[in-house]
C-alpha cells in the first residue's frame, strides 16, 4: 500500500494531468511574426511567463528539507501545425529525480498553450544550500532547459578546492592544467590568480584575479587550462593558482616544471662530444710510443776467407 504522502501526491499529479489538457484547449492569438518567420515553432518558460520574456526567467523555490514544491511549466506553440514535447527533469546530485511532472509528453495543438504542472520533493535528509536543476523540453530536434533553482533553507558551507595542476610545454610556450572542485553545499562561481618564480626567485608570471565562466553547483569538478604564451625557454618555475570564491572559500596549489630546449641541448652536446672526442684523440696519438724499427742484425765484421783458403 502507498503511504498517506505518496497517496497524496499521486492524486495531486492525476488531477493535474487533467489541468494539462484543459489549457491545452485555450487558443491564442494568431501566429507570431517569429513562427512566421521560420522562429521557434514552440517555447517553454515557467507559468505566467508566456514565452515572451515578461514573466519569470526560471523557477525559484526554497525551503526547508522535507519540502514538497507545486508549479507549472508554460508550453506555447504559436506555429500552424502541432507539436510534440516531451519532458523531464534533469540534475547533478540528485535534483533532477526530485522533478515529478504531471506528464512526459504533451502534443500541443497549433496557436495553444499548454501549462504542465509538477512538483519537487526535496529529501528529508537533503543538504543545506543551492541543488540547481532544470526541466528540459525536446521536440526530437530541439531541447529547451528551463532552469529550476532550488535553495534548501539551512547553514551553507562555501568550500572550493583547486587540483591535479600540471605544466607541460606546448608550442612557442606552456599550458597549465588544474582541476576546481566545488566542496560546499552553495552554488560557486570561482576567481582564479595565476603566478609563477623563477629558479632564482624572480617573479616571471602574474595574473590578477578574474572570474571564471563557470558556475560549479556542490560537488561539481571541472577541469580548465591556462594559456601560458612567451613561457621561459630555459628555467626552473614554481607556478601557484590561488581560486577563490563568494563565502570565503579558498584553496592554494603549486605545480613545479622545468624548461629545457631539448634539441638545442642535444645538438650542443653532439657537438661537444665530437669536439672532445677530437681531442682525446689527438692527446693519445702525441702520447703514443713510436714503433719500433725493423732492421736486419748486424754481425761482427771479419776478413772474408778466400775460396780454398786454410784457416
Amino acid at each position: 500500500m502507498q503511504s498517506p504522502r505518496r497517496a497524496r501526491r499521486t492524486g495531486r499529479l492525476v488531477a493535474a494531468a487533467a489541468v494539462v489538457v484543459l489549457c491545452a484547449a485555450a487558443p491564442l492569438s494568431p501566429p507570431t511574426a517569429a513562427a512566421a518567420d521560420g522562429g521557434p515553432p514552440w517555447t517553454a518558460a515557467p507559468s505566467g511567463g508566456g514565452g515572451d520574456g515578461d514573466g519569470r526567467p526560471y523557477f525559484y523555490l526554497e525551503g526547508v528539507a522535507g519540502t514538497v514544491f507545486e508549479d507549472r511549466l508554460a508550453l506555447t506553440n504559436p506555429g500552424s501545425k502541432a507539436a510534440t514535447v516531451r519532458l523531464r527533469g534533469k540534475g547533478n546530485e540528485g535534483s533532477g529525480s526530485w522533478i515529478a511532472l504531471a506528464t512526459a509528453e504533451v502534443k500541443i495543438p497549433p496557436r495553444t498553450r499548454a501549462e504542465v504542472p509538477f512538483t519537487v520533493t526535496v529529501p528529508p535528509g537533503a543538504a543545506p544550500g543551492e541543488h540547481p536543476g532544470a526541466i528540459a523540453a525536446s521536440d526530437g530536434g530541439r531541447t529547451t532547459d528551463v532552469p529550476v533553482h532550488l535553495r534548501v533553507s539551512g547553514p551553507t558551507l562555501a568550500a572550493l578546492t583547486v587540483e591535479d595542476v600540471t605544466v607541460r610545454e606546448q608550442g612557442d610556450g606552456a599550458v597549465i592544467r588544474y582541476a576546481l572542485v566545488n566542496r560546499g553545499n552553495t552554488v560557486l562561481t570561482p576567481r582564479l590568480a595565476v603566478r609563477a618564480e623563477g629558479l632564482f626567485g624572480g617573479e616571471i608570471l602574474r595574473r590578477a584575479p578574474r572570474t571564471l565562466p563557470e558556475r560549479l553547483a556542490p560537488g561539481e569538478r571541472v577541469e580548465r587550462t591556462e594559456p601560458w604564451p612567451g613561457a621561459p625557454a630555459l628555467d626552473a618555475v614554481d607556478v601557484h593558482l590561488t581560486a577563490t570564491a563568494t563565502g570565503g572559500a579558498r584553496s592554494d596549489a603549486t605545480a613545479t616544471a622545468s624548461f629545457v630546449p631539448w634539441t638545442t641541448v642535444t645538438g650542443t652536446g653532439l657537438l661537444v662530444l665530437g669536439a672532445g672526442g677530437v681531442a682525446v684523440w689527438r692527446v693519445a696519438r702525441r702520447r703514443r710510443p713510436p714503433p719500433p724499427t725493423d732492421t736486419a742484425p748486424t754481425r761482427p765484421d771479419r776478413p772474408l776467407a778466400q775460396a780454398g783458403a786454410t784457416p
